[in-house]
């Protein structure tokens, strides 16, 4: 059974693992696979760390999702980032940072479960409208937001990813969706 809870210092290499893996699954084909190859798991949960993220003063919440006391899905949601930078941040909606699942839990109602979560903490601050950034490319994602009840805005934006060995970074494009809270 899933039990959702809110973020803890000590989670920071469980939530990092879920990320790496939902990278590494759900961005196969369409992301560079030397990006891929060598997201690690003690940087992520670093830099996490380093930012944060479980602190509960910190502008942006994350709750994790549990089975059987192991973390198998994440949320972050907070104020909307202006231009997608964590110093800019529009008091007047909310937004979804992040929502990543274990690829093994894919399909099972987790990511469902975690949305509904955060946009309870998103109406709870008194949001009545939300968005959230997608890669065009992650047809599933997509498909999930769609499903949800969130549609694409129209705005874009380039998700500028780094490659080794001093070559440029390569642009991805990311779509936002956005849903209402009020009903």
């Amino acid at each position: 059974m899933l039990t959702i809870r809110r973020e803890e210092p000590d989670d920071a290499e469980a939530v990092a693992r879920v990320h790496v893996h939902g990278w590494q699954a759900g961005y196969a084909g369409f992301m560079p696979d030397e990006v891929l190859g060598r997201l690690n798991v003690v940087a992520w949960a670093q830099r996490r760390r380093d930012v944060g993220t479980a602190d509960p003063e910190h502008p942006f919440t994350t709750l994790l999702g549990e089975v059987d006391g192991l973390v198998v899905g994440f949320t972050t949601f907070g104020p909307y980032r202006r231009n997608q930078d964590r110093d800019d941040l529009d008091p007047a909606v909310g937004e979804v940072l992040a929502l990543y699942v274990e690829p093994a839990f894919w399909g099972d109602g987790t990511a469902a479960a975690l949305l509904d979560a955060a946009r309870v903490g998103l109406s709870e601050r008194g949001w009545t409208g939300y968005r959230l950034w997608v890669l065009a490319d992650n047809k599933r994602a997509r498909r999930f937001c769609e499903r949800v009840g969130l549609s694409p805005d129209g705005e874009r934006s380039t998700y500028q990813v780094p490659l080794a060995g001093g070559r440029g970074p390569v642009g991805l494009v990311e779509l936002r969706y956005a849903g209402r809270l009020d009903g």
